[in-house]
């Protein structure tokens, strides 16, 4: 009996800990999301004093038509895979390389992560003033060292090169996220295995193969997923840096307070969020898969 009076009494305490948490969570996650789902078959404006108009699963219907989000759609995609497979490969290969003892190594990664806590703004704005056509760097050394040009490009007024220099600044400013996890996962493998491998005669790729890739494997996927849903929902990089690279944030942006209709910014959120539901789907299957699930 006491036992079980003392098990109601700690259920009872967890309880009250727990509410708070459980409050904000459903105050700032749940009920936004139920909103939301339940705008998205509405015509609404972001005026308040404009009452909404029901009109069931048009607003999917419209999107799903609409070529403009496909070409977003496609440009999202493709954008977040070359973020991510050059943030993932890069920051694996830095760690690789800081993954031993060095002269100032606490300095360099120190200021490896830099771009990532800096404030965007401020990181924006460097490279928008290093790609400046008057008195940039970068068009000071193409055009008037290197002479590659006749004439400073207008890097960020042209779709192509905006696209490059958005997925470039994606993958500099980002690296050091993947840079973190790998270096720490890196420090846990026993140099056993290593010289094991050397004695049997294998280079470096075989070594990599055998021994790192294994041991890194759960924190890649894991690091890629994370990667991919931040990377699929970006805005304010792409925004900040040019307008003419149309990603999703951009395209959901423009519906809802360009052309006035949160109905169909809702629901094309929704999509989005289907769309990331079933990557996470398939990527906790894939983790699963290799026993780390």
């Amino acid at each position: 009996m006491k036992t079980k009076a003392k098990k109601r009494n700690d259920n009872k305490l967890a309880a009250v800990l727990l509410f708070p948490s459980i409050f904000l969570v459903l105050l700032l996650v749940a009920y936004p999301m139920v909103s939301n789902f339940q705008i998205s078959f509405f015509e609404q404006s972001i005026n308040p004093n404009l009452d909404p108009t029901f009109i069931g699963f048009q607003n999917y219907t419209d999107i799903l038509t609409d070529v403009e989000f496909l070409k977003s759609l496609g440009i999202t995609f493709l954008y977040t895979f070359l973020t991510v497979v050059g943030s993932t490969v890069v920051g694996l290969a830095v760690a690789i390389f800081f993954n031993r003892p060095f002269m100032f190594r606490k300095l360099s990664r120190a200021l490896i992560i830099a771009s990532y806590v800096a404030p965007t703004i401020s990181l924006v704005f460097a490279w928008k003033y290093m790609f400046n056509n008057s008195y940039g760097v970068i068009n000071y050394l193409t055009v008037d060292v290197l002479g590659l040009f006749d004439q400073a490009p207008l890097w960020f007024d042209r779709p192509s090169s905006s696209f490059v220099l958005v997925v470039l600044f994606a993958i500099w400013r980002y690296f050091p996220y993947a840079f973190i996890s790998f270096l720490a996962i890196l420090q846990t493998i026993d140099n056993t295995l290593y010289e094991a491998a050397e004695i049997d005669g294998a280079s470096a790729w075989q070594k990599f193969k055998v021994v790192t890739l294994p041991a890194i494997m759960p924190v890649l996927i894991i690091v890629a997923t994370l990667r991919a849903i931040w990377q699929f929902y970006t805005f304010e990089d792409v925004f900040l840096l040019t307008n003419q690279v149309n990603t999703l944030g951009i395209y959901l942006y423009q519906t809802a307070f360009a052309f006035n209709d949160l109905g169909k910014a809702a629901s094309i959120s929704v999509i989005l969020f289907l769309i990331l539901f079933a990557v996470i789907l398939l990527t906790r299957k894939r983790v699963n898969a290799n026993g780390n699930g």
